[in-house]
């Protein structure tokens, strides 16, 4: 719809500027003296323009798509449980953000905010890699353990926003 290749890396602001010039393009308003079929191709058009920003938008979302592109399902029950060594990086850097947030430090959730959205980013980046070297299948479906740490990411850093929300 966006007229882009498949791949995890995208250039978001170029992106950005085609969703806009499309959505412009296909307002409603441009269609008021079109026929009711017309009206109605270019909203679902509109419509579909909208959804597939939505999804490049996002990374996970990106992910999840271009995993499916490949045949491989995916969603919090079809990928493969973490690892008990990420588990229990996992509850450590929980407890740290617990604990700043019960202390009021602000300063100590930044610092764990900032570290958290490091290894996301560096997560972003292998499956950048791993999306564009990967040949087959199996090579794709070994990245999904990739996603489910993007999805834990995700969600520590929206508690880290909301903290630093509640304190402001």
């Amino acid at each position: 719809m966006l007229g882009v290749e498949r791949r995890f890396d995208l250039d978001l602001a170029v992106l950005e500027k085609t969703h806009r010039e499309l959505s412009r393009a296909l307002h409603p308003d441009r269609y008021t003296q079109a026929g009711a079929s017309e009206r109605r191709a270019a909203l679902d058009k509109a419509a579909s323009v909208n959804e597939a920003w939505r999804t490049v938008r996002d990374p996970i979302k990106r992910a999840e798509a271009l995993f499916r592109a490949h045949g491989i399902a995916v969603g919090e029950n079809h990928e493969p449980k973490a690892t008990p060594a990420f588990l229990m990086e996992v509850l450590e850097e929980r407890e740290a953000l617990a604990e700043a947030r019960a202390a009021k430090d602000l300063v100590k959730v930044r610092a764990i905010g900032a570290a958290m959205e490091a290894r996301k980013v560096a997560i972003e980046k292998k499956l950048t890699q791993g999306f564009e070297t990967a040949t087959d299948q199996a090579n794709i479906t070994k990245l999904t353990p990739l996603l489910g740490e993007l999805r834990f990411y995700r969600r520590f850093l929206d508690e880290v926003n909301a903290i630093e929300e509640e304190n402001e």
